[in-house]
């Protein structure tokens, strides 16, 4: 899991409430903080955690990890944002990449060559969590003369397939 200002700020949003509840239930600070620390994650990850997912597309980010990527490709979406952010991938081979991501799931579309290019490599990041949420990510690498030369990432709407 990847420590986001965003996470950060929401668990302590979040120890501030459950502390501010223990206060009403007891006047020890030192019991009060205690509860609070204990209760802090419970409330986080079983309360406010699930609600926000309802409404947002708020997720946690991980670090890339090849035996993440996959045995769970529907998590991918959870390493997408550091795979384009540090061009990770950028400067290596296509039997490099190939050991990292696995077998390219589909080939992008060339408009020069009117076809889909194998030099265009696309893999299914899966849905971001969001009850209303209806767009598939993809992250796609760019090749030239076998090499990775830009990667990113891209939505598509799964209602129009």
């Amino acid at each position: 899991m990847v420590l986001t200002p965003f996470f950060i700020v929401m668990l302590l949003i979040t120890f501030v409430l459950v502390w501010l509840f223990v206060r009403t239930i007891d006047e020890r600070k030192w019991l009060n903080i205690l509860v609070s620390v204990v209760l802090t994650p419970v409330v986080y990850f079983y309360i406010f955690y699930p609600l926000l997912n309802v409404f947002s597309t708020y997720h946690h980010e991980k670090h890339f990890d090849a035996v993440a990527w996959k045995a769970k490709p529907a998590l991918r979406y959870e390493m997408s944002t550091e795979i384009v952010k540090n061009d990770l991938f950028k400067g290596k081979t296509k039997p490099e990449v190939k050991e990292l991501l696995g077998t390219s799931e589909w080939y992008g579309w060339d408009d020069r060559i009117k076809a889909n290019s194998p030099d265009k490599w696309n893999y299914n990041l899966g849905f971001k969590p969001g009850a209303l949420n209806t767009q598939q990510e993809c992250l796609e690498l760019i090749f030239e003369n076998d090499v990775v030369v830009k990667s990113w990432q891209y939505q598509m709407d799964k209602s129009k397939y």
